[in-house]
């Protein structure tokens, strides 16, 4: 089903889905006809509205579950409303107050990022998502251990006291000379550097042909920055606050859906990489359902915006996750909102 434009839609039409839509976010209830000419000023009746619903079913934005006579609007009829017809509500000034006050409060930046997490999800009855920035740990010691003839194990020690693993495969023919060559070069030269402002340098200089070192040695230590760099790009640090929040009362209606999300939870990694993709966004991202193939099968919709530091360039994303039955005309503005006040810290 392709989506439909709104100006496709007369107004007799945009108002009742207008209505059905916003009576179903509010009650997790499918809206009936007699509902709708109780609570609109359309001043039809119940048969004309049922009649302009079918129309709706038909152009794919509405659905009747199993044998209930009311409609709710499918996630197509979602996009359309959000992107549409939303008109969204300003954070209180008691809510700006709960997202200030917890992330301007003294100490770490990422305990921060934690509490953000925390009065997100409880403002929107949501699981709260904050993707962290990336922070490279600055190179302390470099060392090359050889497992086999084809692997080696490199070892990163940070100026932290941190001390991390990585498996990589090894040049043909390679000497334990070599290895501990190529160990020393790294840490005499790259000591006190991001894996990034490494792996920059160490580009100009086999470029210029300025590597002090034999040939096995120079693909050693390439093959070795680039796999630390790599893994770190690849793994940002996600938090999730409020999982609890999903397995409230109002969203009993649909325990497995539930269950599945909190599965797709466990997986931060995948959501992460979600989250990522709203880093270009200008503000609040909102991914729907089955847009996403993530959740093509609990059906949870993730409003995401990101956050930027001192000098304006993005380094994080903020975001809660939940059913499709949100509040989107309240919660995407808070999330907005949430992300603009974590820029003002970072300055």
């Amino acid at each position: 089903m392709t989506n439909t434009p709104i100006t496709e839609m007369n107004d007799r039409a945009q108002d009742i889905f207008r209505v059905v839509v916003e009576a179903y976010l509010d009650s997790g209830i499918p809206v009936g006809s007699r509902t709708i000419s109780k609570i609109s000023q359309l001043e039809l009746s119940p048969a004309s509205i049922r009649n302009v619903m079918q129309d709706l079913e038909e152009l794919g934005l509405l659905a009747a579950p199993h044998t209930s006579a009311g409609r709710m609007p499918t996630e197509l009829g979602l996009r359309l409303f959000v992107d549409g017809m939303m008109q969204a509500a300003e954070p209180s000034q008691q809510e700006r107050d709960a997202i200030e006050r917890q992330i301007t409060e003294q100490g770490p930046v990422e305990d921060a990022l934690r509490a953000t997490t925390s009065v997100l999800s409880g403002l929107s009855s949501c699981a709260g998502l904050v993707m962290v920035p990336k922070r490279e740990p600055l190179l302390k010691q470099f060392s090359f251990v050889k497992l086999s003839e084809v692997q080696g194990l490199a070892i990163l020690v940070s100026q932290d006291g941190s001390v991390e693993n990585r498996v990589l495969e090894l040049p043909p023919g390679i000497s334990e000379s070599a290895l501990v060559e190529a160990g020393n070069y790294l840490t005499a030269r790259y000591g006190g550097q991001t894996l990034s402002q490494a792996l920059a340098v160490l580009d100009r200089e086999i470029s210029a042909g300025e590597l002090a070192i034999d040939k096995a040695s120079e693909e050693l230590v390439k093959i070795g920055l680039i796999t630390w760099s790599r893994d770190s790009a690849d793994r940002p640090v996600l938090i999730v606050r409020g999982q609890a929040q999903l397995l409230e009362e109002s969203n009993l209606g649909d325990l497995e859906r539930v269950r599945q999300l909190l599965d797709e939870l466990e997986g931060k990694q995948e959501i992460a990489r979600l989250l990522d993709s709203a880093r270009d966004a200008d503000a609040a991202k909102i991914f729907i359902g089955a847009e996403n193939k993530l959740f093509s099968l609990s059906g949870s919709s993730v409003i995401a915006a990101p956050y930027k530091d001192g000098d304006g360039q993005v380094v994080g994303v903020v975001g809660v996750i939940g059913p499709t039955r949100l509040n989107y005309a309240r919660v995407v503005p808070m999330v907005d909102f949430t992300a603009q006040t974590l820029s003002r810290l970072l300055k």
